[in-house]
C-alpha cells in the first residue's frame, strides 16, 4: 500500500531500507515515546537547543512508525543512519510541531 504523509495531522515520510515508510504521531504513540523518553515538552525544547540525542531521535521516530510489525526499531537506527540527520530533520520537525501545536 502507497502511504502518504497528512501534515495537517503531523505525519512524515521516513526512508527505511529504500521505501518511504509513514511517521504518524497519534496519541498513544506520543505516551510510548513519553513513556521512555521522559516529558515530551523537555524533549522538544532540547531539540530546540540542538541537544536531541539520536537515541531520543529514533525512539520517537520508532514509537511513531505506522508500520512496526514489518520493520524493527533496529530498521528504524538504520535508517537514520543510511540517510544521515540532515534528512532526519523535516519528519522530525513535523513530529515536534504536532507534538506543540496539534491539529486546528
Amino acid at each position: 500500500m502507497n502511504q502518504t504523509a497528512n501534515s495537517l495531522r503531523g505525519e512524515a515520510m521516513l526512508t527505511i531500507g529504500g521505501q518511504d515508510k509513514l511517521l504518524r504521531p497519534t496519541f498513544s504513540a506520543l505516551i510510548a515515546a513519553e513513556d521512555e523518553l521522559g516529558p515530551l515538552l523537555a524533549m522538544v525544547e532540547r531539540a530546540a537547543n540542538g541537544q536531541l540525542k539520536l537515541g531520543e531521535l529514533s525512539a520517537l521516530f520508532w514509537h511513531c512508525l505506522d508500520d512496526q510489525e514489518t520493520y524493527s526499531r533496529n530498521d528504524v537506527e538504520n535508517a537514520i543512519i543510511a540517510i544521515g540527520l540532515t534528512r532526519c530533520a523535516d519528519p522530525l520537525r513535523a513530529i515536534l510541531a504536532q507534538i506543540l501545536k496539534g491539529t486546528q
